[in-house]
C-alpha cells in the first residue's frame, strides 16, 4: 500500500516531502486540501492516534490571521476540529498516512526508518 500524503501543493514543506518521496522512488497519493477539502473521516482518526494539537499548526499565516475569538475556539478538541474542517490551512502539513501510521510535518529521517523496516 502506498502512503498517502496530505497537503496544499504550493506549502514549501509538502513541496519538500514530495520531493524526497520522488528521490527515494516511493510511489504515493497527494490529496489536496484546498481542492477536495478534509475528509472528516481521515480527521477523526489522525486526532484519534495522534491527538489534536501536533495537527494544529499555530505557527502558520493562516492561524496568525484569525481573529482572536476564534483562535480561542480552537483551546479543545472539538474546537479544534470544527476548526480544522473549515479552515484545512490550519493544519500542519504535510500529514502522510503510510501502512499501520501517520506522520505530521516532514519528517525524512523518521520516514527513512520506517521505509527500511518494510
Amino acid at each position: 500500500m502506498e502512503p498517502t500524503v496530505y497537503g496544499i501543493p504550493n506549502c514549501d514543506t509538502v513541496k519538500k516531502a514530495r520531493a524526497w518521496l520522488d528521490a527515494q522512488g516511493i510511489a504515493y497519493r497527494f490529496h489536496d486540501f484546498k481542492k477536495a477539502g478534509v475528509p472528516p473521516e481521515r480527521l477523526a482518526a489522525w486526532v484519534r492516534e495522534l491527538g489534536w494539537e501536533p495537527l494544529l499548526n499555530r505557527q502558520g499565516t493562516t492561524w496568525r490571521k484569525l481573529d482572536p475569538t476564534v483562535q480561542a475556539q480552537a483551546a479543545d478538541q472539538d474546537g479544534a476540529t470544527r476548526l480544522m474542517l473549515a479552515q484545512p490551512s490550519v493544519i500542519k502539513r504535510p500529514v502522510v498516512e503510510w501502512p499501520g501510521r501517520t506522520s505530521v510535518g516532514f519528517q525524512p529521517a523518521v520516514w527513512q526508518n520506517w521505509i527500511a523496516e518494510r
